[in-house]
């Protein structure tokens, strides 16, 4: 580590994020449900000073890029209430059953939401949503090799998952409308753009 020739800063060969932890001098739950829960924390900064800030702390959450042999990637369309639009988005969904691990989640979702399963499974990135307020990071799996979930065997959906369609798309599309904006969820962008990434790498 150096200072920076002509800018603030130093310059570093390698970056990571480190664990740290300033004391929480007091906490009160302001909300909890079996989505997630809201607490105001107040904690002290190294110079003694408190701060008050709001945490919400959802499930964690997983999200899956399917590809199929053609290399098109399946995109759900639901309606999201808070934003008021019919998003495009990744199959994915909340870590909301004990025991479970984050790749059987994903293939949960994926049989959940889009009736398909997939034999071959990889990390592709792990990501902290937005820790300016939230506790939730989540996991995005690349997953190929697909099939049909039989029909006798699919999820009934319900609420805004009743609503949703499937849509399979060419993968640089998706790249073209993450990069155009006309793709906006962070999960989908992330996952598309980290594929990207390493399809440039090889």
């Amino acid at each position: 580590m150096s200072p920076h020739p002509t800018l603030p800063g130093e310059v570093v060969a390698d970056v990571a994020d480190r664990a740290a932890s300033w004391p929480v001098t007091s906490s009160r739950e302001v909300f909890a449900s079996g989505y997630l829960g809201v607490d105001v924390d107040v904690i002290q900064d190294p110079r003694g000073e408190e701060h008050h800030r709001v945490v919400v702390r959802p499930h964690g959450a997983v999200g899956v890029l399917a590809i199929d042999d053609d290399d098109r990637v399946l995109l759900v369309e639901q309606y999201r209430h808070p934003v008021q639009q019919r998003v495009l988005e990744l199959p994915a969904g909340t870590l909301d059953v004990a025991g479970e691990q984050a790749q059987e989640a994903a293939a949960r979702e994926l049989a959940e939401e889009a009736d398909v399963t997939a034999e071959h499974w990889a990390s592709l990135l792990t990501l902290l949503a937005s820790p300016g307020y939230s506790s939730e990071a989540f996991e995005v799996f690349r997953a190929t090799g697909l099939r049909p979930v039989p029909a006798d065997e699919r999820t009934e959906r319900l609420a805004e998952e009743a609503d949703m369609q499937q849509w399979w798309v060419p993968f640089e599309t998706v790249v073209s409308a993450v990069l155009d904006g006309r793709v906006r969820d962070a999960m989908t962008c992330a996952g598309v753009l980290a594929e990207l990434a390493h399809r440039r790498a090889r």
